[in-house]
């Protein structure tokens, strides 16, 4: 039995220890990069049993990549290896005046080669949580069709399907062929996590109630939308009803990378405890807070020790 269960890409990744142009660098690190994968460590941190399921190449990077995530604590029992296409990769370019360059080698991944044979109902029928994003239907058909046998399985099991759209422009040849995928699944998930600016690129609202309003009314009466505003905390929207949470105030925010995944670890997580929605999204927002704090995208994840301590503290986090 589990009780969260991801599917999606997860590459492994490359950053310098200096900064500046990579064609003068010659030292780095080596770590993981991947949405659904960092939900999944989040949750297992946060005292839930995880799944992911994927596809990495039969080659060392993806011999890392299961190697990691399994001593995480997740399990990887579904993870497919591909003899024949190679484990993604990205590689970061640091700039001390600007956002990092990220360089993706993912085309023709293993990833991109999962299908829908790859997906086991019976193995996801034993989870109660299913967290999606809107990365794996735009790496290719084949793996946009694996994600809807995965999301159709979910909802003929009662599985609670969240849904984080996450938008990769990159991976998309149309804009227009991206909002279709995005406004297709939202309607069929039951906890959207939308960021401000992916309900403008959507839905072509700016205001936060006109945007999570509108996509309230693409779900149903019992759907729940998080709509994430960065600094100014969340706002849920569910049964009629608009709130907005606070956010915890960070002192030194050292890597932003990784906070949305970290934000719907810890919603999931309360929803697991039955926690009100609104102590759901107070945790959401204090997980997300502890991981910007650290380097890395799962680095700064905590363990549900780590979370009692602040929680309710409102002053800034330090650590």
């Amino acid at each position: 039995m589990i009780d969260v269960v991801t599917i999606g890409e997860t590459m492994a990744a490359m950053a310098p220890k200096e900064v500046g142009s990579l064609k003068y660098l010659n030292n780095f690190s080596k770590y993981i990069a991947g949405a659904e994968s960092n939900v999944a460590i989040g949750v297992k941190r946060l005292g839930f049993k995880s799944g992911w399921i994927s596809k990495l190449g039969k080659d060392p990077l993806g011999d890392y990549v299961e190697f990691f995530i399994r001593g995480e604590g997740v399990d990887v029992s579904q993870v497919k290896r591909d003899c024949k296409h190679r484990t993604g990769l990205l590689i970061k370019e640091m700039h001390t005046t600007k956002e990092p360059k990220v360089f993706y080698y993912r085309d023709n991944s293993a990833a991109s080669h999962l299908n829908p044979n790859d997906i086991d109902e019976d193995y996801i029928k034993k989870a109660k949580h299913m967290h999606l994003t809107g990365i794996t239907p735009a790496l290719s058909d084949s793996a946009q069709n694996a994600f809807f046998r995965a999301l159709n399985y979910a909802k003929k099991n009662n599985l609670r399907v969240s849904f984080d759209p996450n938008l990769r422009f990159k991976l998309w040849s149309r804009l227009e062929e991206m909002k279709k995928v995005m406004l297709n699944i939202i309607p069929q998930v039951d906890v959207l996590l939308p960021g401000i600016e992916e309900g403008e690129i959507l839905l072509g609202l700016s205001d936060p109630e006109e945007i999570i309003k509108a996509f309230y009314r693409m779900m149903d009466d019992h759907s729940l939308v998080v709509l994430k505003l960065g600094s100014q905390g969340a706002l849920y929207y569910q049964g009629n009803q608009i709130e907005h949470v606070e956010p915890y105030q960070v002192s030194n925010i050292v890597d932003l990378i990784g906070a949305g995944d970290a934000f719907a670890a810890g919603l999931i997580a309360g929803l697991l405890k039955d926690m009100s929605i609104k102590e759901a999204v107070e945790l959401a927002n204090l997980v997300g807070a502890l991981c910007i704090t650290v380097k890395g995208d799962i680095e700064g994840l905590p363990t549900w020790e780590q979370v009692e301590f602040y929680q309710g503290k409102k002053e800034e986090i330090h650590r």
